[in-house]
């Protein structure tokens, strides 16, 4: 149930000669102030049709309207508002998600069609660092959200698994590695193998000579490099599944760069086929004059082949692999361009399914207001933000509730979910500032409050001992009640809304507003109190958990049910 199509309906009613039903919604506010009701529809688009002035209009509406579904209708200038039955719209919506539970929000918008979403694609022998969090947090929320509207998420890792680093790798490991620190510590050896390599070859230019020929052998399939590439693959690999499972993020394939090597020839003999390679003082471009875009370089004049090259041949991977409804790419902001290219190109060759393809961008994390610092293997490390998170979470958690039974468990859920959403609540295109403290805040505007707040629900819930009834009809007709049931009510509406504007943002401000109304409603309602109400009462707080958890869900996080 929807107050803006309840309104909209009688409205449309009275003026169906005059607006359309889809204009009526379109006009529909929602009034900064409970005072002036739920919702709110403006008299002025009806001023020349009718040739009165609007406030008259608004006083002969008030008089026409069916008045059913509302508390009343009041009359405030040229504004027609609308207060909605409390006690209906409640009784709907708390049934409703009694019986739905978490499904409550569910929709077949996606008709269970494919959706790829290409997140985090760190780079092998280095270290995920704080600059693949956003990337890595931002789909696999997509990839939820995607799910809770009826698609099939495919969540792929486009690892860069490829290169003339690896050259440089086995130079340097050959020159100065050993497999026992390889295995002892895989990423932080490699790293300090890569940035020795970069240092040796200031001095000894010749290095990068060796480099260029191990690479070379490695694309010609020389058994003794595509050995050594394959383990540092497998030994980074390794390492970074032990912190995707601490950010509890899977993946539906690792497909990187590698894979595709022997796929670009194909590519390459398409766009000869269509004519549309052009030389440009010896280099293959593809002319993007028509898009607006400086042309995409396909291929170097050495013969070697680019970023541009693997990406085409990816998405008619993806394309032919998974039949895509949507493609989603959720890397940052400063690749917008190299994305607009890919689509245009894609364009060229004939393929309109390149309109489902959507870069999802996003701003980066600062720190002091700096972009983090990445210069010679001085790098924040992911994990270790992600430890610091969980240990001040424990601190807290000690001083609160030091007899609390599963703590160690709990501290990760709350440390490491404070820092997912502290990115997820942030519009995704802004920059953001991290700083640990005010992350894993149990205060203000921060994971562990909406975890805290469902936590506290749950003990009311558990004290009550209280399990609602589907078959029941629990009513509410309070005003402090009211500001919750609209925040339920509005829960599938904010769903399909993250969705459409790919922006997990949505989800976390719709868990901040919820966790925030519910706590001034506990702190001005006596809800344990024996009387007819009660029931209801507990309802109200068994359905705000059920969708504080969900949107918990939908960002990543867990909810624990006591803290």
């Amino acid at each position: 149930m929807n107050n803006k199509q309840l309104v909209a309906e009688a409205i449309f009613a009275v003026v169906k000669d005059d607006l359309t039903f889809e204009q009526i919604v379109q006009l529909l506010e929602n009034p900064k102030s409970a005072d002036h009701g739920d919702v709110a529809f403006p008299a002025f688009s009806l001023a020349k049709i009718f040739r009165k002035a609007p406030q008259q209009i608004a006083a002969d509406l008030a008089d026409q309207i069916d008045k059913t579904s509302f508390e009343k209708i009041e009359v405030v200038g040229p504004y027609l508002n609308f207060f909605m039955d409390k006690k209906m719209v409640s009784g709907a919506v708390i049934k409703a998600v009694v019986e739905e539970k978490a499904h409550y929000g569910d929709a077949s918008v996606g008709n269970d069609r494919n959706v790829t979403i290409d997140m985090s694609s760190p780079n092998i022998a280095k270290p995920i660092s704080m600059g693949h969090l956003r990337s890595t947090v931002i789909g696999n929320s997509l990839a939820y959200i995607m799910a809770k509207i009826g698609y099939q998420p495919i969540k792929i890792n486009h690892l860069g698994d490829w290169g003339t680093q690896f050259g440089k790798l086995i130079v340097a490991y050959k020159k100065w590695g050993s497999e026992e620190a390889v295995k002892k510590e895989p990423i932080s050896e490699l790293l300090r193998l890569y940035v020795h390599f970069h240092e040796v070859a200031e001095e000894e230019p010749e290095l990068e000579d060796e480099a260029r020929a191990w690479f070379k052998k490695l694309e010609e399939g020389d058994e003794d490099a595509i050995q050594l590439w394959q383990w540092f693959r497998d030994e980074s690999l390794q390492e970074f599944n032990k912190i995707y499972d601490m950010l509890g993020v899977t993946f539906d394939s690792f497909n990187g760069e590698a894979f595709f090597n022997d796929k670009m020839d194909e590519v390459i003999t398409m766009l000869e086929e269509k004519h549309l390679l052009k030389q440009n003082q010896g280099a293959d471009i593809v002319d993007l004059t028509a898009y607006n875009l400086n042309p995409a370089l396909i291929r170097k004049s050495d013969g070697a082949t680019l970023y541009i090259t693997r990406d085409l041949a990816a998405a008619l991977y993806r394309k032919r692999t998974y039949d895509f409804a949507q493609s989603i790419y959720a890397v940052g902001n400063e690749q917008s361009n190299h994305f607009k290219q890919l689509k245009a190109v894609l364009k060229e060759m004939g393929f309109d399914w390149s309109d489902d393809m959507h870069h999802i961008p996003f701003g980066l994390i600062t720190q002091g207001g700096k972009k983090l610092s990445t210069r010679k293997g001085k790098i924040v490390l992911l994990e270790e933000v992600l430890n610091e998170a969980v240990q001040s979470a424990e601190q807290q958690i000690m001083e609160k509730n030091p007899d609390l039974n599963n703590r160690e468990e709990v501290a990760k859920q709350v440390g490491i979910g404070a820092v997912i959403f502290h990115d997820l609540k942030n519009d995704r295109l802004n920059n953001f500032d991290f700083v640990l403290d005010e992350v894993v805040r149990f205060e203000g505007e921060t994971g562990p409050y909406v975890q805290y707040t469902h936590a506290r629900a749950m003990s009311i819930l558990r004290k009550a001992e209280f399990t609602p009834d589907e078959k029941a009809t629990y009513v509410l007709d309070d005003s402090e009640s009211w500001e919750i049931i609209k925040l339920l009510q509005k829960f599938p509406d904010t769903v399909l809304l993250a969705a459409e504007k790919y922006e997990p943002s949505v989800i976390a401000k719709h868990a901040i507003q919820l966790a925030q109304a519910f706590n001034k409603y506990y702190a001005h309602v006596k809800i344990l109190v024996e009387d007819e109400q009660r029931d209801a009462r507990l309802a109200l707080v068994y359905s705000m958990a059920t969708l504080l958890k969900e949107d918990l869900r939908l960002l990543g996080l867990h909810a624990p049910d006591e803290m």
